[in-house]
């Protein structure tokens, strides 16, 4: 007994009209007789007294037994029409194939229902459309309706980064990058634009609903799929903060974390978020050779003779100017790896000269200056009118400004009864000055002062016979003679 199959995978809607006549050419060819053994003899039967019978195959599958296949094919055929009428311009085949096996039988199977079995084949079989698969690493991702439309799919997710020129520039480039002119300056060349990942596309049969416009597939590939990540909690987060930084519902946040909306976060805690990861993403390289300016560098000379903050440019710096060739690499339009290839110094920056004062302004030099503009020394330290003097009365200035003696931090600054108005300055280094009866002051408790700098104007407040100012200085707590110090 022979038995063949033919095989019905692929029908269309303009093939199907063809189908049957095209079965009927393949279908019965010559068949050898089978030998009948009987009591008694062999007998060799006439063809014409055969049935000849057809079983059924969806796959690898066994059906069912039909006389005759043509039910099965036109019914077929009106199927695959009408689903090719509903996705216009898709390729309609079946999921499986399915298959006929002839056979001769001698006797007549009077069971064989063929419309019963056709009907119930047209249950069981799938109808899908054949489509163009676009596989990223080996996995089908998107479907679109042919290569034609897969091919433009790639080339979108590329133009998204790339002119329209570039792309063409590209495609027409030789394979050899050594045949590229050197750029002039300013000039950017793309290199390559590839894919992160494996592209490939492939026939497939989807169901038709799968099968996606060229706009569709492209949004697809780079908006990816939802990918499980972990944040930690940081100060001043809120739940609604957390969900809004990754794009995610309030509900959504309090699900994939089984958390109830009245959660008490914790500094550290860890919490699922999901973010999109592109499918695939587009790494281009290219040079980019461009005139740029060298930064100076800056020297600082410190200088005790000057106060701290003080600065002073002893000289001016200067930025230089070189040439550069850039390798970079950019991942979906980001700058992810910046490489200097070469460069050529066309002016050489010159060095900026900073002087900068080191001297502590709260700390005196241990060096006083005369406290007042000018003026006299009306009376001297020592004993008078029976008691002591603590130190020297200046009278009649050229102007009535009283100055600090060295660098120092007001520690009093008011009345100071016999005194009248006080000032009273710590110069940080064992030194302690006093100022009295001063008409009026200008400083407050902590102020910093400078040596030379204002503190007040000359008076006669507090025990005081005339406008004068009454001068002391102490070392280490000691009472010294104010003129050992200072001259006028």
């Amino acid at each position: 007994m022979v038995h063949w199959k033919e095989k019905l995978t692929t029908y269309t809607e303009h093939t199907s009209k063809h189908m049957t006549s095209r079965l009927k050419k393949i279908a019965i060819a010559a068949f050898t007789a089978g030998m009948i053994t009987f009591a008694g003899g062999t007998a060799a039967l006439a063809n014409n007294d055969f049935q000849t019978v057809y079983y059924v195959y969806i796959g690898d599958q066994y059906f069912g037994t039909v006389n005759n296949p043509q039910m099965i094919e036109n019914m077929i055929a009106e199927e695959l029409e009408m689903q090719g009428k509903s996705y216009d311009g898709l390729t309609m085949a079946l999921g499986s194939e399915v298959s006929f096996i002839p056979e001769k039988l001698f006797t007549k199977d009077s069971m064989i229902n063929d419309e019963e079995i056709s009907e119930e084949l047209m249950q069981e079989i799938t109808i899908k459309a054949e489509a163009a698969a676009i596989e990223v690493n080996g996995e089908p991702i998107a479907y679109v309706k042919d290569k034609e439309q897969a091919e433009t799919v790639l080339k979108e997710l590329k133009l998204e980064y790339l002119s329209e020129n570039e792309w063409e520039e590209l495609e027409n480039r030789p394979d050899t990058l050594e045949q590229l002119p050197e750029l002039e300056e300013g000039e950017t060349r793309i290199l390559n634009a590839l894919f992160s990942e494996e592209m490939t596309i492939t026939t497939e049969k989807t169901e038709a609903e799968n099968v996606l416009t060229v706009a569709e597939a492209v949004e697809l590939l780079q908006k990816g799929t939802l990918e499980e990540k972990h944040y930690k909690v940081q100060e001043g987060d809120s739940l609604s903060s957390i969900a809004d930084d990754h794009d995610l519902s309030m509900d959504k946040l309090l699900e994939i974390n089984d958390l109830e909306a009245d959660h008490l976060l914790k500094v550290g805690q860890k919490l699922k978020v999901t973010e999109q990861q592109p499918y695939v993403d587009v790494v281009m390289n290219k040079e980019v050779f461009k005139e740029e300016e060298l930064p100076f560098e800056t020297e600082v000379i410190e200088d005790s003779s000057m106060f701290k903050g003080e600065t002073k440019v002893k000289q001016e710096g200067k930025h230089g100017e070189r040439t550069v060739l850039y390798h970079i690499t950019e991942e979906n339009g980001e700058q992810v790896n910046k490489e200097e290839l070469e460069e050529e110094v066309l002016e050489e920056p010159v060095k900026e000269i900073v002087i900068e004062g080191t001297k502590d302004p709260e700390k005196g030099d241990g060096e006083f200056v005369w406290p007042a503009v000018g003026g006299y020394i009306s009376s001297e330290i020592g004993h008078r009118w029976g008691k002591m003097h603590k130190g020297i009365d200046i009278a009649r200035p050229s102007d009535r400004t009283i100055k600090a003696a060295d660098n120092g931090k007001v520690i009093s600054a008011g009345w100071g009864n016999g005194y009248g108005n006080k000032v009273e300055i710590d110069h940080q280094n064992g030194y302690r000055t006093v100022y009295a009866h001063l008409d009026s002051i200008s400083v407050n408790v902590g102020d910093t002062v400078t040596k030379g700098s204002k503190l007040g104007v000359m008076g006669s407040t507090g025990d005081s016979t005339g406008v004068h100012l009454h001068f002391e200085l102490y070392k280490n707590g000691k009472l010294e003679n104010p003129l050992d110090y200072v001259k006028q």
